[in-house]
């Protein structure tokens, strides 16, 4: 008898004892005429009120534990406590038969284990104890057995706030390394043990940590692969915004021919001479130019320059393979030059011109009397173009006449020419290069446009309607000069272009004008002048009456012999 127990007899449980009042399991009382602890039928105290179990003992576990040939055994057919006994039923005999009945290694038989034969007090006593008798809740549909008071657990107790944020520990096999595998690596896969519940402890935990550690190890590469590619891309990514950009360096080799559009700024620049191979990177140009203006036009450059040295030649007049039109100049100088810069035989220019003047790209309304010498007289617009070796005539002329419209388009010429009492846009663009040829500064281009629409008025008696601009006599001999002979030679001349003769403007422009001529035309200043004379290239002097011009021309002549021309 332990130290809890008791004999059978018919006394009461002492109130000390700690399992007073557990009579039964969950509270229920044993069934009539049976002992709850496996011995005589107890006696009930009529004096005494029966106890259900009702008060919980904290040792209950550990006496069960120590009180085992005291007590009735517990909860038999329990899934987890009878596995547990059948496993060690099994293994004790295995061990019983491999080391005492086959004897050692030298063939004696060994002595009698310790504990073998003992009987066992319990058997055939109690139903299920034995490994005879079937196991009721073996099978999986069967229900869970009852849970002896000592182990059922407690309900939860609500969490708090600070226990729900609690870190929970990680069960998951990838985490652990517990992915179910023995020592040998294999599966356990014994239902006997999936029905005790774990069976023998596990070893080789160490193997268990070194393929977690393994895992972990592959997700730190993957993750340092990772940051490692996004730190080389924001590193490319720094260099090509805030980092310094690639450069050749020196002046480079070679020799190459880059055309540089019109209104193209530093970083389109940059980007044809990268293509062109003659920068490392649009941005060691830019910010080799540091806000610097590179005019539009063709450049000789070399090729593998720095960034700085390529600004510097781009800077400089000399590398600038452009045709310059200036104001005022005639389309015979324009032929002339485009040849020369594209490297064609004299005239080639001159010809495309006139054989393909219609595909050019000339508005509607030029060319519109057949007097015309050239229709594409006043429409090389002047400005700096691209003209270089291997470039067709075409494509140059093409150019200037689209920039001719694009600056002329901005008005409406039409309703400009009616409003001027013209009859055509093109007369509107013939006064502007007769204000071109006749005058030398803006502040002359307005009173000279002047002069032109006073003469050209029907009650004009000092001209009686005609011109007499020297400069159209000029136009007709491809010449310039200010002493174009006596006016009643002029006047012999039959030309449509000869103003001495022919009342009127001419049949078309006889130059180029720049804007500033092509303004004034629009908006010449009042006032009666009918005459004008350069005295030198700074002063011009006008006139309303001819007497008043004669005067003024004796002043021409004298500052011509006292300049000794």
């Amino acid at each position: 008898m332990t130290e809890y127990g008791r004999s059978p007899g018919s006394e009461p449980w002492h109130p000390e004892d700690p399992l007073y009042g557990d009579q039964g399991w969950g509270g229920q009382q044993a069934a009539a005429g049976q002992t709850p602890y496996g011995g005589q039928p107890q006696q009930q105290d009529p004096q005494q009120p029966q106890q259900y179990g009702t008060q919980q003992d904290p040792y209950q576990q550990y006496n069960e534990q120590q009180q085992y040939n005291g007590q009735q055994r517990q909860q038999y057919n329990q899934q987890q406590q009878q596995q547990y006994n059948q496993q060690q039923q099994q293994q004790q005999q295995q061990y019983n038969q491999q080391q005492y009945n086959t004897g050692w290694d030298t063939g004696q038989q060994a002595a009698m284990p310790y504990g073998a034969g003992r009987p066992d007090p319990y058997d055939g006593q109690q139903p299920g104890y034995s490994g005879e008798n079937a196991d009721y809740y073996a099978t999986p549909e069967a229900y869970p057995p009852p849970q002896p008071p000592s182990r059922r657990r407690a309900e939860p107790e609500p969490t708090t706030d600070w226990d729900a944020e609690a870190p929970q520990e990680e069960t998951h096999p990838f985490f652990t390394g517990d992915d179910g595998r023995d020592d040998d690596g294999e599966y356990d896969d014994d239902p006997r043990e999936s029905r005790r519940g774990g069976g023998r402890e596990r070893r080789g935990k160490g193997k268990k940590k070194s393929r977690n550690g393994c895992a972990c190890l592959v997700v730190s590469l993957v993750l340092a692969g990772g940051l490692g590619g996004v730190g080389y891309f924001g590193y490319q990514f720094w260099q090509g915004q805030f980092g310094a950009a690639e450069d050749f360096s020196g002046s480079g080799s070679g020799s190459t021919q880059v055309e540089i559009p019109k209104g193209a700024g530093l970083g389109e620049i940059g980007s044809i001479l990268k293509e062109a191979g003659v920068v490392k990177s649009s941005g060691a140009f830019v910010s080799a130019a540091d806000g610097k203006s590179i005019q539009a036009g063709v450049y000789i450059l070399k090729k593998g320059m720095s960034g700085e040295n390529a600004v510097d030649l781009m800077l400089d007049p000399a590398s600038r393979n452009n045709l310059i039109v200036p104001p005022g100049k005639r389309n015979s100088w324009v032929y002339e030059q485009v040849d020369k810069r594209l490297e064609v035989k004299v005239g080639t220019t001159k010809a495309v011109a006139k054989a393909k003047a219609k595909t050019l790209g000339l508005p509607d309304w030029a060319g519109d009397n057949p007097d015309i010498k050239d229709p594409l007289e006043g429409f090389l617009f002047p400005a700096t173009y691209p003209v270089a070796k291997g470039m067709k005539p075409e494509a140059v002329l093409q150019k200037m006449v689209a920039q001719a419209n694009a600056e002329f388009g901005k008005k409406d010429l039409k309703a400009e020419a009616e409003r001027l009492g013209l009859k055509s846009p093109l007369q509107v663009l013939t006064v502007a290069s007769l204000v071109q040829a006749e005058g030398k500064y803006k502040h002359d281009f307005d009173k000279v446009s002047r002069v032109v629409y006073n003469r050209l008025k029907p009650n004009n008696l000092e001209t009686v309607g005609r011109l007499e601009f020297d400069s159209t006599i000029n136009y007709i001999k491809s010449e310039s000069t200010l002493d174009v002979g006596a006016v009643d030679d002029l006047r012999k001349l039959k030309d449509p272009y000869n103003t001495y003769n022919v009342k009127g403007l001419p049949p078309g422009p006889i130059a180029n004008p720049g804007l500033d001529a092509f303004n004034s035309s629009l908006k010449p200043t009042p006032g009666p002048w009918y005459y004008f004379v350069s005295i030198t290239e700074d002063k011009t002097l006008f006139a309303v009456t001819n007497a008043e011009h004669e005067r003024n021309r004796k002043k021409y002549e004298a500052e011509q012999e006292k300049s000794g021309q």
